[in-house]
């Protein structure tokens, strides 16, 4: 869920105008998580904060007063089943996980995929790691699954309030103003260094052969 900054659009006449707006315009942002323990994180002020229900009382009491996602993290979310849709940059980069100490990335990767955003999100603030839900080659899938304005926005604000990154690969989430109420995006997240990393695969020709033509292999010198 996330909360608007309550700006209006100067001459709208579409109310859904109202909504096209960045999520830095976002005053707060949060959700809830049930399981073991039913829990809620919010982010206001600045600050990302973790409640915790006391079913005894029926109060959420503060567990969390400012989280903090680790800068980095060998752990990576991702639905592994979709890896022939993928594109170049989110290929070369899960594979140089999979090969472990003896790829460029030199450390040994866990992944982890729950397959619910908010669960996934709550695992990342606890201890850190990357959600990817990139887009792909499908048919409806090239500009990503998650809508933005009411799913990645909330989360990236959370998300950066906690100390880590969120972007669409390349893009800051909370910088893109959306075309549409229901206007979908690809969806990165995570420790700061490692969401800084994927965008690199991205953005940075020595990362992808297929973007180096001139070598046959990418550079292993790339921390």
């Amino acid at each position: 869920m996330a909360v608007g900054s309550g700006a209006t659009v100067p001459g709208a006449a579409d109310p859904k105008a109202h909504f096209l707006q960045p999520g830095l315009a976002q005053l707060a942002a949060g959700f809830f998580i049930y399981g073991p323990q039913t829990a809620l994180v919010l982010a206001l002020a600045g600050k990302t904060r973790i409640f915790i229900l006391d079913r005894r009382t029926g109060r959420f009491l503060e567990a969390i007063a400012d989280t903090q996602i680790p800068t980095d993290s060998n752990e990576y979310a991702i639905n592994s089943s979709n890896y022939r849709h993928w594109g170049p940059s989110i290929k070369a980069f899960i594979d140089d996980c999979v090969k472990g100490l003896e790829g460029p990335l030199q450390r040994n990767h866990n992944m982890r995929w729950i397959a619910s955003l908010v669960a996934d999100t709550y695992r990342i603030l606890n201890r850190g790691g990357v959600f990817l839900y990139p887009g792909d080659m499908r048919a409806g899938y090239s500009a990503g699954r998650l809508r933005l304005l009411y799913e990645a926005s909330p989360i990236a604000l959370i998300v950066e309030y906690a100390g880590g990154v969120a972007t669409d690969s390349v893009r800051s989430i909370l910088s893109i103003v959306p075309a549409d109420v229901h206007a979908r995006t690809p969806l990165i997240f995570g420790s700061a260094h490692t969401v800084n990393l994927v965008t690199r695969y991205h953005t940075d020709p020595q990362f992808s052969a297929e973007r180096s033509p001139l070598f046959g292999q990418r550079g292993l010198m790339r921390k």
